[in-house]
This record gives structure tokens, C-alpha cells and sequence, in this order.
């Protein structure tokens, strides 16, 4: 061991690529403290930061054959990297943390991914809608937009109530069909 503390990075780096589990465990040493520190003091959170040194040096170890001098330059980046990407995913966790906390202290609030989904479910009811044949699709329209009953859409139609009752029962089963991929999707 006494040999590889003096070796330079690029050497210990050759040797490491060589199979030398010693040399990995000098750089080890050499980076662990400055890598933590560095992660520290980004991170603000001592376990978030000894999780990614942890994670560097396993990129290390996986990507030995791979990795090109500088050492310490290859290090510093994928610390980077990795702090970077962490801190990315913690505020994004924060944000859906607070939204949920906003939606059970008010159960009536929508949330934007909601609103999306609604919209496009809509759009998708109302394309269902307009595929209807004509006849079909006045007679769901009286019904449910207008919400008229089926005796009066029979009046305005000249047509029997029966008729207009199977007329939007299979509107709906129409609709049912189509939107079905909808379901399975969310």
C-alpha cells in the first residue's frame, strides 16, 4: 500500500483499470473526504451526501475500463452529476409533497395533472359524441346537455319515448366502448 500512496492519479487510475482492487481502495481514500465535503456542502444533508459519494464510487468500480485521466476531474464531475440530479429530484418531491398536503387540508382543489386528464377526458366524451349518428346524437344531446326528459325529447321529435330511451341507452354503451382505452390508460 505504501508504494500506491505515492503513485499519481493517472497511475493509480492504470493501475485500478489493471485489476488492482488495492489501487481502487487508495483512490478510495484519497477522494472519499473531499468528495463529501464537496457534496455537503451543496446538499445540505449529511446522508444525501454520503449516498452519493457511495454512488460515485460505485460508478467508479462499474465504469473502471471506461473512465480516462484526469481521475480527480472524472470524480468532481460525476459528483456534480449526481448532486445535481438529487437535489432535482428532492424539489420535485417537495413540490408533489406540498400538492398533496394542499389537496387533503382542501379536498375540492384540482390539482394541474388533474385539470389535463379532465380536459382530455372531455375532448374525448365530446369526439365520442359528435361519432354518434346524427339522429342518435340530437337525441343524446336533448338528454344530457340539455337535460330534458325522454317524454319531452319524444314531444320535440315526434318520436316514442321508448325510442328515445334505447336511443341514449346505446349512445351510452357507444361511449362506454370507446372511451374504455381511456380507462384502462389512468
Amino acid at each position: 500500500m505504501g508504494q500506491l500512496s505515492g503513485m499519481g492519479d493517472d497511475e493509480l487510475l492504470k493501475a485500478f483499470q489493471s485489476g488492482d482492487q488495492k489501487a481502487y481502495k487508495q483512490i478510495y481514500d484519497r477522494y472519499w473526504q473531499l468528495l463529501y465535503r464537496h457534496s455537503c456542502n451543496m446538499m445540505r444533508n449529511d446522508e444525501e451526501a454520503k449516498d452519493v459519494v457511495q454512488e460515485v464510487f460505485t460508478t467508479l468500480w462499474m465504469k473502471k475500463t471506461e473512465i480516462r485521466p484526469p481521475l480527480a476531474a472524472f470524480l468532481y464531475t460525476a459528483c456534480r452529476n449526481r448532486i445535481l440530479n438529487r437535489l432535482k429530484h428532492l424539489k420535485i418531491e417537495a413540490k408533489y409533497a406540498e400538492q398533496r398536503k394542499a389537496v387533503l387540508e382542501n379536498p375540492g382543489m384540482v390539482l394541474p395533472d388533474q385539470q389535463v386528464i379532465e380536459r382530455d377526458f372531455a375532448r374525448l366524451i365530446e369526439a365520442g359524441i359528435q361519432s354518434l349518428p346524427p339522429k342518435m346524437r340530437r337525441i343524446f344531446e336533448l338528454s344530457r346537455k340539455e337535460f330534458k326528459t325522454h317524454q319531452e325529447i319524444s314531444e320535440e321529435l315526434k318520436i316514442s319515448s321508448l325510442t328515445v330511451k334505447r336511443q341514449v341507452s346505446n349512445a351510452l354503451s357507444i361511449l362506454k366502448d370507446k372511451l374504455h382505452i381511456f380507462f384502462t390508460l389512468f
